[in-house]
């Protein structure tokens, strides 16, 4: 039953994500109504929301737009469950920003199977990725999914590999001209962002640990369901989940090296996660399977948004 929900998009399915999306977001900002004093901080919490449901909805377009999954709504659903295991990302405006831009990076990553405007599309996602990193610097590592990229696609042109050095370039400039407008210092925004840190001790209670294991296994499930299951779907699209399946594991390493670590910095694997999923749950199979995954993955993100509220 839960699946037939979703198993189409229908634009009542895309309000009702809306819909759930805003009850989660504002039950976690009235724990504390600080900012509802402030014009400032209420338009902020706004615009969070905002580019919260974009990254939701770019998301969906990546993925419907490119053959990633049918016509259903099971992605922006699955991105939805996915952002309940860490409530505290709403708060965290670094990331949120930093995720859209490099969602906005892989949008052009991903159409480059077209091969039509290559050498633009390189550029953008080049640029897109080191603006993404001026809020959260290792989210730069991106920059190997570009690379990988120009392999698949456009490796011959020589210039192609130059174009991400000019997008650094220019992003460069940008970094310098706000660090100085800021902290008065031109590299000041790269030497408070390089830390590097492999410990995982954050944890200030055990809900945020559960949550992350349980992440995790979910994460295992379909990254293992994918793999599986990629010599199943058609030739045509095995680039563009082998950039997906990239985007996860980079969206991984990021988490793994970032100094203030927290289960937030996982925002980077949500949008490959929630397709992997989309990809699984419309596999063939027996319908029971369907629901019970569904089922399952549903208690298990309303049990670690409230448990951590």
């Amino acid at each position: 039953m839960i699946t037939s929900v979703f198993k189409k998009s229908t634009p009542i399915n895309l309000i009702l994500v809306v819909i759930l999306m805003l009850v989660s977001f504002l039950m976690y900002q009235f724990q504390d109504l600080n900012w509802t004093s402030s014009v400032f901080l209420v338009l902020k919490k706004i615009g969070l929301f905002v580019l919260l449901l974009s990254s939701v909805f770019i998301t969906n377009f990546i993925a419907k737009k490119n053959g990633l999954s049918k016509d259903s709504s099971y992605t922006i659903f699955f991105y939805f469950l996915l952002l309940l295991f860490f409530p505290s990302l709403f708060d965290n405006t670094n990331l949120i920003i930093s995720n859209f831009f490099v969602l906005l990076a892989f949008r052009r990553l991903i159409s480059l199977q077209s091969l039509k405007a290559s050498k633009e599309k390189i550029f953008d996602a080049s640029l897109w990725i080191f603006l993404a990193s001026l809020f959260h610097f290792w989210s730069i590592l991106f920059i190997i999914l570009v690379f990988i990229s120009i392999l698949f696609h456009v490796s011959r042109d020589y210039r192609n590999w130059v174009l991400p050095f000019i997008a650094f370039f220019a992003a460069g400039i940008i970094s310098v001209f706000f660090s100085m407008l800021v902290y008065k210092n031109p590299f000041k925004l790269v030497d408070i962002n390089t830390a590097i840190n492999f410990k995982i001790d954050y944890f200030t209670n055990n809900y945020q640990n559960g949550a992350l294991s349980v992440y995790a296994t979910i994460a295992l499930f379909f990254i293992v369901s994918m793999l599986v299951s990629l010599s199943n779907k058609p030739q045509v699209l095995h680039t563009s989940f082998k950039k997906v399946i990239g985007f996860f594991f980079i969206g991984v390493l990021i988490f793994a090296v970032s100094s203030n670590k927290s289960n937030d910095l996982l925002v980077y694997t949500i949008a490959p996660l929630s397709i992997m999923a989309t990809s699984h749950i419309e596999m063939k199979q027996l319908k029971l399977k369907q629901e019970m995954v569904l089922f399952v993955f549903i208690v298990c993100g309303l049990f670690a948004f409230f448990s951590q509220l």
